[in-house]
């Protein structure tokens, strides 16, 4: 029987709608800190997310047949501009989703616009409990690692019968974060925080705050250790190692952190900690094929947060490939409880935050003449089973 023309016509239409759809681009933006302190870690944060991305669509950049365009926004760390751009994201640019920011403070701004617009953020490599705890809702997804998981495995490393740890951390949300939720994780060590210390995330002299946490040591017995949770600039750790704290018996700790920051970490040879990502540690081939081509194209090995940029990059990709669609809510419905590959081995989307459950890493810290930084030496791997996060929410 012969259609109508008008039916044809639908036909047609509805055909060429359907062709076009598929060949619409999946728009992702990229949120983040480009200027500021934290520029290194969000340039690294970029190339990893890049090659994340090409990496999981084996080169093509193209997931269910659509090309993957990512679109940059600077956030230039300031919380009102980052939500200004994330809104812009969602409604000037169409994004399917968006990625980012580096700050803490600047994403505790951007969730609730990801709310009103009812789009994913997955958020990358930003730190603190709250992001996935009391201020986190259904459209938030995080890859980097929380406070809690920082803590509880610093916690394994550090934690033991009598020893007295103070705290110097940044006074916003990724210190205070941090601190709660290690002093929480020493619980059950044995081990007791006996002071907190907090200074300006711009702090440049720390004898003030150094002093202050001499003065708190000085009345305990035992082994005693200053912890540090410090981003970006001001090296509080190589200037508290200058008033050598090993004439007040003081110890230094910190965790995992950049290869630039772990050159200044040469002066403490086998301090203990526990960390996020290093090079030589994982043992999988996705961190072998970034480990090659990131010496390729940089002559030098992935930073700590390239392999979380590959690790969202890679989240990405397997969910867009789950869900089948860009759709939100097949998305959400596709990435809980979803276990995906990633630079550091498996992690899975733990269905009650969207927090990514993932192993960390207890290092021990090796100096070689040999390589300019710090070497985190893995003494082992602090699996997902052992790692006990908090759901905060």
């Amino acid at each position: 029987m012969k259609l109508p023309h008008f039916a044809v016509a639908l036909a047609c239409a509805v055909g060429l709608s359907v062709q076009t759809q598929a060949a619409d681009p999946i728009k992702i933006a990229h949120v983040y800190g480009k200027t500021g302190p934290y520029e290194a870690y969000a340039k690294q944060s970029h190339t990893g997310l890049m090659m994340g991305l090409e990496y999981a669509t084996g080169g093509t950049m193209k997931v269910n047949g659509r090309t993957i365009e990512v679109i940059e926004k600077d956030t230039q760390l300031k919380p009102d501009l980052g939500k200004a751009l994330l809104a812009e994201a969602y409604a000037d640019d169409e994004v399917d989703l968006a990625i980012g920011p580096v700050s803490s403070g600047v994403a505790l701004a951007m969730l609730p616009v990801a709310q009103e617009y009812e789009k994913l953020l997955l958020v990358e490599p930003a730190v603190a409990d709250s992001i996935t705890g009391e201020k986190w809702n259904r459209y938030i997804f995080r890859t980097g690692r929380n406070s809690s998981q920082d803590a509880i495995a610093n916690a394994v490393a550090l934690g033991q019968d009598g020893v007295k740890i103070a705290t110097l951390a940044q006074d916003y949300a990724f210190g205070r974060d941090g601190v709660a939720a290690f002093k929480e994780a020493l619980q059950n060590t044995g081990a007791d925080l006996v002071f907190e210390e907090y200074a300006p995330r711009d702090t440049k002299d720390f004898t003030a705050s150094a002093q202050r946490l001499f003065d708190a040591l000085d009345k305990e017995k035992g082994r005693k250790i200053i912890f540090v949770i410090w981003a970006g600039a001001g090296n509080p750790m190589g200037k508290i190692k200058a008033m050598n704290p090993e004439r007040f018996n003081v110890e230094l700790a910190t965790g995992g952190n950049i290869l630039a920051v772990m050159k200044a970490l040469k002066s403490l040879p086998g301090m203990e900690g526990a960390t996020y990502y290093y090079h030589d540690t994982p043992q999988n081939d996705a961190n072998k094929w970034l480990v090659s081509e990131h010496y390729k194209r940089f002559d030098s090995p992935p930073d700590f947060f390239t392999a979380g940029g590959m690790t969202a990059g890679m989240a990405v990709v397997a969910a867009l490939k789950k869900a089948g669609s860009t759709d939100t809510d097949e998305l959400i419905s596709a990435m809980e409880g979803m276990a995906f590959e990633t630079p550091k081995g498996k992690m899975i989307f733990r269905k009650e935050d969207h927090q990514a459950l993932q192993s960390m890493y207890h290092f021990k810290l090796k100096v070689d003449p040999n390589v300019e930084w710090a070497v985190p030496e893995l003494v082992r791997e602090i699996s997902i089973k052992e790692m006990n996060v908090p759901i905060r929410n």
